[in-house]
């Protein structure tokens, strides 16, 4: 397969199609091999050099990997995973970061022990979901569980909550002063387990499964019962008494990705997502509350700048209550935003991609102090939206290898779809197209997969789609 065999997306917004090819060409500076420094996709990772060195991130690593499965295969999106895992320590210490010249970890002295937001569950049961490899479960599973050893051995507390620094988080400047139970932190440990009971039960592994799913709950519980405001509608970290802290920061909408709220907390949650005196700015979603009395216009770092992870972050969570639309409508306008910033309307003004964004006007953020914000073509980032929620939100599929199945929610019927999407040994078409006989689904496969499309909410089908070309009438389902 030649590097230009990445799957072609169709969309009627031609600069979103341009975006998302571009970021497929940029990514080969940046796959880099550690011993010659040179670019090379077989041998190499995927890092972003800073300050002239090759510094593995634990959390832009595993972010990366949900848009490196769509690569067809041209770049593994395993392969830093996988560095971390052959970095773990005997007592099952797994570091943030690590120097790719020397392999060592690099520490921080306001994270000494450098711990990372744990999500390599998360990535796993994704990677799971877009290559059907459960040989990899199996033989990942006992690094994850020394990992999660290890976390629960240093950071858990009597009251069940984790403390840990809240730089674990590299929100650097976010005001979270006094913060000893991260939000953030503990509702990534509540998505890690989950997962891994989700991946014990992949394995069969019925005990493994429970283990965890107790572990689930009991988080939850806490979570819910410590650090949810009825007043804000909101989750806060809490200091070491276990009092909340006053700011509202991005990281209270990781509880969405972890399924911890009701239907009802859930609700209020995601109002302040469309609400414009909290996160509702015209950029989404800010990484501070606009009526913070730290919140900054100019972004400021995490005072208010829009970053493209954390904004997978909450569209990820909005899909677990079912906002699709909502979704889809917050990733288009947050792509607009991030093609202004690439061909900005001043002529006089070199455009980028950016790793943040200003939250009321188009252009980059800024940070004082930090010369080196934002890095720009930060892909292991922005990748997340130029590629993973253009797929993902703004074409609306989901797709799963062992359950053999592809999911299309269409919210509005419009020319779009993908094309040679690899999946496994297996490369598929689907387009909407309007035909003289009306709107048409035209798909093309060369195996058997159960396709369901949802449009406009108004038409729900699921259809076994055969190997070889066919199309279907959305009037006549």
């Amino acid at each position: 397969m030649t590097k230009r065999d990445f799957p072609k997306i169709h969309f009627y917004d031609q600069d979103f199609v341009d975006i998302y090819d571009k970021t497929w060409n940029w990514l080969s500076d940046y796959w880099i091999n550690p011993e010659t420094g040179e670019n090379d996709s077989d041998d190499g990772l995927f890092v972003y050099p800073t300050n002239g060195k090759l510094i593995l991130d634990q959390a832009e690593s595993i972010f990366s990997s949900f848009f490196l499965v769509y690569s067809n295969r041209n770049y593994p999106a395993y392969k830093n995973i996988d560095y971390f895992y052959d970095r773990q320590e005997a007592s099952g210490a797994i570091r943030w970061k690590y120097d790719m010249k020397t392999n060592k970890p690099v520490v921080d002295k306001k994270n000494p022990e450098g711990i990372g937001l744990p999500l390599f569950a998360w990535a796993e049961f994704n990677l799971y979901h877009k290559s059907a490899n459960k040989k990899r479960i199996k033989e990942v599973m006992p690094v994850l569980q020394k990992y999660m050893e290890w976390i629960d051995k240093n950071f858990k507390q009597p009251n069940g909550l984790y403390s840990v620094p809240h730089e674990a988080s590299s929100m650097f400047n976010a005001p979270r002063k006094g913060c000893y139970y991260p939000v953030d932190f503990n509702s990534c440990m509540a998505i890690n387990v989950a997962h891994m009971s989700a991946l014990g039960d992949i394995l069969n592994d019925k005990d493994l499964s429970f283990q965890y799913k107790r572990m689930y709950f009991s988080l939850k519980t806490r979570i819910n019962g410590l650090m949810w405001d009825h007043e804000t509608g909101f989750y806060h970290d809490l200091d070491k008494n276990e009092q909340k802290l006053p700011q509202k920061t991005i990281a209270g909408f990781w509880p969405l990705l972890a399924e911890l709220p009701n239907a009802d907390r859930a609700d209020t949650l995601i109002a302040h997502l469309s609400n414009p005196k909290t996160f509702g700015t015209d950029h989404p979603f800010p990484s501070l509350s606009a009526d913070s009395p730290d919140f900054k216009e100019s972004g400021e770092g995490y005072k208010g700048s829009v970053f493209a992870s954390m904004n997978f972050m909450v569209i990820k969570g909005l899909e677990k209550y079912q906002r699709y639309d909502f979704a889809r409508e917050c990733s288009i306008r947050h792509l607009y935003y991030i093609l202004e910033g690439l061909s900005p309307a001043n002529a006089k003004v070199k455009g980028d991609l950016y790793e943040a964004y200003l939250p009321y006007k188009e252009g980059p953020a800024s940070c004082r102090g930090e010369k080196d914000f934002p890095r720009k073509k930060l892909l292991h980032y922005t990748g997340l939206s130029t590629v993973a929620l253009m797929i993902e939100n703004v074409i609306g599929l989901n797709i799963s290898l062992p359950r053999k199945t592809v999911d299309w929610i269409i919210p509005n019927l419009e020319i779009m779809g993908i094309e040679k999407l690899s999946l496994k040994r297996n490369l598929i078409t689907i387009l909407s197209n309007k035909s003289k006989r009306g709107w048409e689904i035209q798909m093309e496969s060369e195996k058997l997969y159960y396709f369901t499309i949802n449009i406009l909410n108004q038409k729900k089908k699921t259809l076994p789609i055969p190997s070889g070309k066919c199309s279907m009438l959305i009037d006549k389902l």
